[in-house]
């Protein structure tokens, strides 16, 4: 087996959020895992304690053969032994420092020549040549990004944090720097771990990730594996799944199952079900909405529904649909007028079988074995 980063803390706010998380991350080959989950679940503190600029009353954090935590043993080593490269979520770039000085900042044991070379290296990595000498104030949002990974990719690190790495940038150039961003995280070849609530962003640029919430931890995976098979609805909720309703199956055939939720009846395939009880998931994304009597189509679920609700979402609109129960579908604006929908109109939402995701229910909460 490789090297691993395995992570069992405990860390507790009185009156507040208490953190109890066990995780581990291979280190070899590098790869990028994605702490996520909906802000003031802990994982900034969780990234914070991996860095040693929070300290957990009980737990171990071992890099490798190292030990950087230990907490029965009285073990702390300080961050600045660690030599990992830490991102911040608002940068915390020296606004009366440089470009230049921002980046050099943290390299004081090499020598001059030593510094600048680096210091020239990681701007041409990161698109930054002629701004050297330029002031954080100076430059745009994705600018300042860039600087800010730019420094903390300066000393080599052997590990990389990086929180909301992108949170703080327009949508415009938010997308355009995330293929940047996983493109440079695989040139570097450095074990990265990433914070973030983006579900866009965990896809794109995480290789395994963990799934946060109350402090816990709640599933772990392949990102799309996670995605695509949320444990329970707990996660399927927190992973962007709009539709999450309790339903009981009631009838299995020819790899088909037949499950009720809330007096209407759809089809899915037939999965690893350990009871009649379940939570049935579908995202909007996968519900095609046509009018009312439209042509037969290959789909098995075909839900005759009035629109609730009419969300704008930007370039795209959520349909909020009562067919029995609440289901949320996503179009775009020109399907929205195509179809004439307005809230009170009539609509088929028409769903095929793979696309609703059964979950079993479960009692009791899940809690993660230590390692």
């Amino acid at each position: 087996m490789g090297s691993e980063l395995i992570v069992d803390i405990t860390k507790s706010f009185p009156g507040q959020l208490t953190i109890d998380v066990v995780f581990k991350m291979a280190l070899e080959p590098p790869s990028v895992l994605i702490l996520f989950g909906p802000s003031g679940s802990g994982k900034t503190t969780i990234l914070r304690s991996v860095a040693g600029l929070e300290w957990p009353e009980r737990g171990v954090i071992r890099y490798g053969a190292e030990t950087w935590l230990d907490s029965a043993r009285g073990t702390r080593l300080p961050p600045q032994r660690r030599c990992l490269g830490y991102m911040f979520q608002d940068y915390a770039l020296f606004p009366n420092y440089s470009v230049a000085g921002n980046v050099a900042f943290g390299m004081e044991a090499r020598t001059g020549d030593e510094r600048h070379q680096r210091v020239r290296e990681v701007l041409g990595m990161l698109q930054l040549e002629g701004f050297q000498d330029q002031k954080p104030g100076q430059l745009s949002g994705g600018q300042q990004q860039r600087v800010a990974l730019a420094r903390a990719i300066a000393r080599r690190p052997r590990l990389l944090l990086l929180d909301e790495p992108l949170s703080a940038l327009d949508v415009p150039t938010r997308t355009q720097l995330r293929g940047e961003l996983r493109n440079l995280l695989r040139q570097l070849a450095v074990p990265s771990i990433v914070v973030t609530h983006d579900w866009e962003e965990a896809l794109a640029l995480g290789d395994t990730m963990v799934v946060i919430h109350d402090g816990r931890v709640l599933q772990s995976g392949a990102p799309q594996e996670v995605f695509n098979h949320p444990r329970d609805a707990e996660v399927a909720k927190i992973v962007g799944i709009e539709t999450v309703m309790p339903g009981r199956i009631m009838d299995s055939s020819e790899g088909l199952v037949t499950v009720e939720v809330a007096g209407t009846k759809l089809q899915a395939l037939a999965g690893e079900e350990s009871g009649p009880d379940v939570f049935v998931c579908i995202r909007a994304e996968d519900v095609v909405l046509e009018p009312v009597g439209m042509r037969a189509t290959s789909a098995r679920n075909k839900l005759n529904g009035l629109v609730r609700d009419i969300i704008s979402m930007g370039a795209l609109v959520r349909v909020e649909i009562d067919c029995g129960f609440l289901l949320a579908a996503v179009v775009t604006r020109s399907a929205l007028e195509d179809l004439h929908l307005a809230a009170g109109s009539p609509v088929m939402a028409v769903v095929k079988a793979g696309a609703v995701h059964l979950i079993p229910r479960r009692d009791g909460a899940h809690h993660t074995k230590r390692p």
